[in-house]
Protein backbone atom coordinates (compact mmCIF):
# COMPACT_ATOMS: atom_id res chain seq x y z
CA UNK A 1 0.00 0.00 0.00
CA UNK A 2 1.61 3.30 -0.96
CA UNK A 3 2.14 5.78 1.55
CA UNK A 4 0.54 8.97 2.16
CA UNK A 5 3.23 11.67 0.79
CA UNK A 6 4.42 8.43 -1.76
CA UNK A 7 6.11 10.27 -4.58
CA UNK A 8 6.69 13.63 -2.96
CA UNK A 9 9.21 16.21 -2.52
CA UNK A 10 9.01 17.71 1.02
CA UNK A 11 11.22 20.12 2.79
CA UNK A 12 11.59 20.89 6.46
CA UNK A 13 13.45 23.48 8.10
CA UNK A 14 14.94 22.76 11.45
CA UNK A 15 14.68 19.30 10.39
CA UNK A 16 18.13 18.27 12.50
CA UNK A 17 16.44 17.19 15.80
CA UNK A 18 13.07 17.47 18.14
CA UNK A 19 9.69 18.08 15.71
CA UNK A 20 12.03 18.96 12.64
CA UNK A 21 13.86 15.30 12.97
CA UNK A 22 10.40 13.35 13.72
CA UNK A 23 8.83 14.70 10.81
CA UNK A 24 11.15 14.46 8.36
CA UNK A 25 11.28 10.33 9.62
CA UNK A 26 7.38 9.94 9.15
CA UNK A 27 7.25 12.04 5.56
CA UNK A 28 10.12 9.22 4.49
CA UNK A 29 8.24 6.68 5.74
CA UNK A 30 4.97 7.34 4.09
CA UNK A 31 7.41 7.93 0.30
CA UNK A 32 8.25 11.39 0.47
CA UNK A 33 11.76 12.28 -0.34
CA UNK A 34 12.72 14.70 2.57
CA UNK A 35 15.32 17.76 2.29
CA UNK A 36 16.33 19.16 5.84
CA UNK A 37 17.96 22.60 7.12
CA UNK A 38 20.08 23.53 10.14
CA UNK A 39 22.73 25.16 11.46
CA UNK A 40 24.95 22.83 12.36
CA UNK A 41 26.38 19.78 9.98
CA UNK A 42 26.98 17.95 12.91
CA UNK A 43 23.41 17.87 13.90
CA UNK A 44 22.70 17.35 10.24
CA UNK A 45 24.94 14.38 9.59
CA UNK A 46 23.57 12.72 12.76
CA UNK A 47 20.03 13.60 11.42
CA UNK A 48 20.28 11.98 8.03
CA UNK A 49 22.07 8.63 9.50
CA UNK A 50 19.02 8.57 11.89
CA UNK A 51 16.53 8.61 8.68
CA UNK A 52 18.30 6.52 6.69
CA UNK A 53 17.34 7.23 2.93
CA UNK A 54 15.18 9.24 0.78
CA UNK A 55 17.18 12.17 2.43
CA UNK A 56 19.32 15.10 1.82
CA UNK A 57 20.95 17.94 4.74
CA UNK A 58 21.78 21.36 3.57
CA UNK A 59 23.32 23.69 6.02
CA UNK A 60 21.27 26.75 5.97
CA UNK A 61 20.45 29.32 8.29
CA UNK A 62 16.56 30.52 7.47
CA UNK A 63 17.55 33.91 8.87
CA UNK A 64 19.79 34.32 6.15
CA UNK A 65 18.46 35.10 2.76
CA UNK A 66 22.01 34.15 0.48
CA UNK A 67 21.58 30.39 2.75
CA UNK A 68 17.79 30.35 1.09
CA UNK A 69 18.80 31.16 -2.23
CA UNK A 70 21.62 28.62 -2.01
CA UNK A 71 18.80 26.03 -1.00
CA UNK A 72 16.43 26.66 -3.25
CA UNK A 73 19.07 26.86 -5.86
CA UNK A 74 19.85 23.04 -4.93
CA UNK A 75 16.42 21.36 -5.14
CA UNK A 76 15.82 22.90 -8.04
CA UNK A 77 18.78 21.69 -9.49
CA UNK A 78 18.24 18.04 -7.98
CA UNK A 79 14.41 17.64 -8.11
CA UNK A 80 12.75 20.61 -9.49
CA UNK A 81 9.69 21.23 -7.30
CA UNK A 82 8.60 20.97 -3.70
CA UNK A 83 5.08 19.51 -3.26
CA UNK A 84 5.31 20.44 0.85
CA UNK A 85 6.93 22.91 2.32
CA UNK A 86 7.25 22.78 6.66
CA UNK A 87 8.73 25.93 8.28
CA UNK A 88 9.48 24.69 11.08
CA UNK A 89 12.62 26.08 12.05
CA UNK A 90 12.39 28.48 15.20
CA UNK A 91 13.81 29.82 18.42
CA UNK A 92 12.50 30.31 21.59
CA UNK A 93 13.91 32.48 23.91
CA UNK A 94 12.22 33.46 27.85
CA UNK A 95 13.36 36.55 29.06
CA UNK A 96 10.79 39.13 30.80
CA UNK A 97 9.68 42.79 30.14
CA UNK A 98 12.41 44.92 31.26
CA UNK A 99 15.69 42.14 30.25
CA UNK A 100 14.56 41.88 26.38
CA UNK A 101 17.71 42.92 24.48
CA UNK A 102 17.77 44.25 20.54
CA UNK A 103 19.88 41.57 19.84
CA UNK A 104 17.33 39.08 21.37
CA UNK A 105 14.66 41.09 19.61
CA UNK A 106 16.47 40.54 16.08
CA UNK A 107 17.30 37.04 16.27
CA UNK A 108 13.90 35.51 17.32
CA UNK A 109 12.38 38.04 14.86
CA UNK A 110 14.80 36.89 12.26
CA UNK A 111 14.63 33.18 12.67
CA UNK A 112 10.74 32.99 13.30
CA UNK A 113 9.25 35.67 11.43
CA UNK A 114 11.93 36.63 8.79
CA UNK A 115 13.08 33.42 8.22
CA UNK A 116 9.62 31.88 7.71
CA UNK A 117 8.82 34.72 5.58
CA UNK A 118 11.12 34.20 2.64
CA UNK A 119 11.68 30.19 3.44
CA UNK A 120 8.13 30.52 2.02
CA UNK A 121 8.26 33.36 -0.65
CA UNK A 122 11.30 31.52 -2.18
CA UNK A 123 9.93 28.29 -2.14
CA UNK A 124 7.00 29.14 -3.94
CA UNK A 125 8.38 29.35 -7.48
CA UNK A 126 8.92 25.09 -6.74
CA UNK A 127 5.68 24.60 -5.67
CA UNK A 128 3.14 23.23 -7.82
CA UNK A 129 -0.68 23.87 -7.58
CA UNK A 130 -2.58 22.05 -4.80
CA UNK A 131 0.88 21.71 -2.69
CA UNK A 132 1.26 22.51 1.17
CA UNK A 133 2.27 24.49 3.25
CA UNK A 134 2.81 24.17 6.56
CA UNK A 135 3.87 26.71 9.26
CA UNK A 136 5.18 26.14 12.83
CA UNK A 137 3.17 28.22 15.52
CA UNK A 138 3.18 27.43 19.23
CA UNK A 139 0.25 27.95 21.80
CA UNK A 140 1.88 30.89 22.78
CA UNK A 141 0.44 33.13 20.80
CA UNK A 142 -3.09 32.45 22.06
CA UNK A 143 -1.55 32.02 25.57
CA UNK A 144 0.05 34.70 27.98
CA UNK A 145 2.53 32.88 29.81
CA UNK A 146 5.41 34.79 31.13
CA UNK A 147 8.50 36.16 30.18
CA UNK A 148 7.78 35.10 26.73
CA UNK A 149 6.51 38.34 25.08
CA UNK A 150 8.83 38.57 22.16
CA UNK A 151 8.52 34.70 21.17
CA UNK A 152 4.71 34.34 21.56
CA UNK A 153 4.94 37.85 19.08
CA UNK A 154 6.56 35.82 16.39
CA UNK A 155 3.98 32.75 16.85
CA UNK A 156 1.02 35.26 16.54
CA UNK A 157 2.54 36.79 13.04
CA UNK A 158 3.15 32.99 11.90
CA UNK A 159 -0.44 32.17 12.46
CA UNK A 160 -1.52 35.68 10.42
CA UNK A 161 0.70 34.39 7.95
CA UNK A 162 -1.24 30.99 7.67
CA UNK A 163 -4.79 33.42 7.43
CA UNK A 164 -3.24 36.30 4.86
CA UNK A 165 -1.12 33.48 2.43
CA UNK A 166 -4.11 31.72 1.94
CA UNK A 167 -5.99 34.55 0.31
CA UNK A 168 -2.92 35.15 -1.41
CA UNK A 169 -2.31 31.57 -2.76
CA UNK A 170 -6.23 30.46 -3.44
CA UNK A 171 -6.01 30.84 -7.26
CA UNK A 172 -3.22 28.41 -6.95
CA UNK A 173 -5.15 25.70 -4.36
CA UNK A 174 -1.79 25.88 -2.59
CA UNK A 175 -3.00 24.88 1.17
CA UNK A 176 -1.36 26.86 4.16
CA UNK A 177 -2.12 25.90 7.77
CA UNK A 178 -0.72 26.19 11.53
CA UNK A 179 0.76 23.65 14.00
CA UNK A 180 0.18 24.83 16.97
CA UNK A 181 2.45 22.30 19.80
CA UNK A 182 1.91 22.54 23.40
CA UNK A 183 5.00 21.70 25.71
CA UNK A 184 6.99 19.50 23.02
CA UNK A 185 9.78 17.40 24.80
CA UNK A 186 12.65 18.48 22.15
CA UNK A 187 16.44 19.21 23.02
CA UNK A 188 15.47 22.71 23.25
CA UNK A 189 14.83 21.84 26.87
CA UNK A 190 18.46 20.89 27.76
CA UNK A 191 19.29 24.71 27.16
CA UNK A 192 16.87 26.00 29.69
CA UNK A 193 18.65 24.46 32.64
CA UNK A 194 22.27 23.58 34.21
CA UNK A 195 21.18 19.83 35.48
CA UNK A 196 19.75 17.17 35.38
CA UNK A 197 17.13 17.93 38.77
CA UNK A 198 16.40 21.45 37.08
CA UNK A 199 15.61 19.59 33.79
CA UNK A 200 13.03 17.41 35.30
CA UNK A 201 11.11 20.43 37.12
CA UNK A 202 10.92 22.22 34.78
CA UNK A 203 9.63 19.53 32.56
CA UNK A 204 6.98 18.75 35.38
CA UNK A 205 6.25 22.25 36.14
CA UNK A 206 4.68 22.49 31.82
CA UNK A 207 3.29 19.56 32.12
CA UNK A 208 1.37 20.48 35.29
CA UNK A 209 -0.15 22.94 32.71
CA UNK A 210 -1.76 20.84 30.19
CA UNK A 211 -5.07 19.35 30.66
CA UNK A 212 -3.55 16.02 29.63
CA UNK A 213 -1.35 16.23 32.31
CA UNK A 214 1.70 14.82 30.42
CA UNK A 215 3.97 17.52 27.63
CA UNK A 216 3.67 15.80 23.95
CA UNK A 217 6.11 13.99 21.88
CA UNK A 218 7.79 15.08 18.73
CA UNK A 219 5.96 12.52 16.61
CA UNK A 220 3.00 13.58 17.96
CA UNK A 221 3.43 16.65 15.99
CA UNK A 222 5.24 14.92 12.87
CA UNK A 223 1.54 13.19 12.98
CA UNK A 224 -0.17 16.56 12.53
CA UNK A 225 1.74 17.37 10.27
CA UNK A 226 1.62 14.57 7.76
CA UNK A 227 -2.19 15.29 8.08
CA UNK A 228 -1.61 18.87 6.43
CA UNK A 229 0.86 17.68 4.19
CA UNK A 230 -1.29 14.44 2.83
CA UNK A 231 -4.95 14.37 0.41
CA UNK A 232 -6.58 13.17 4.10
CA UNK A 233 -6.10 17.55 4.46
CA UNK A 234 -7.13 18.52 1.18
CA UNK A 235 -10.36 20.87 2.72
CA UNK A 236 -8.38 22.03 4.93
CA UNK A 237 -6.93 25.96 4.50
CA UNK A 238 -5.97 28.94 6.48
CA UNK A 239 -6.72 26.64 9.41
CA UNK A 240 -4.59 26.46 13.26
CA UNK A 241 -4.35 22.91 14.41
CA UNK A 242 -3.71 22.72 18.08
CA UNK A 243 -1.76 19.92 19.44
CA UNK A 244 -1.44 20.83 22.64
CA UNK A 245 -3.05 18.39 24.99
CA UNK A 246 -5.58 20.90 25.80
CA UNK A 247 -3.33 23.88 27.01
CA UNK A 248 -4.89 26.25 25.01
CA UNK A 249 -8.38 24.92 25.03
CA UNK A 250 -9.13 24.73 28.47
Amino acid sequence: MPGKLEGKIALVTGGSSGIGLATAQLFVKEGAYVYITGRRQAELDKAVKTIGSQVKAIRADVSKLGDLDRLFAQIKQEKGRLDVVFANAGQASFIPLGSISEELYEQTFGTNVKGVLFTVQKALPLIPDGGSIILNGSVVSLKGFPASSVYSATKAAVRSFARTWTTDLKDRKIRVNTISPGPIETPIFDTFTKSEEEQKAVKAQFASGVPLGRMGQPDEIGKAALFLASDDASYVAGAELFVDGGTGQV
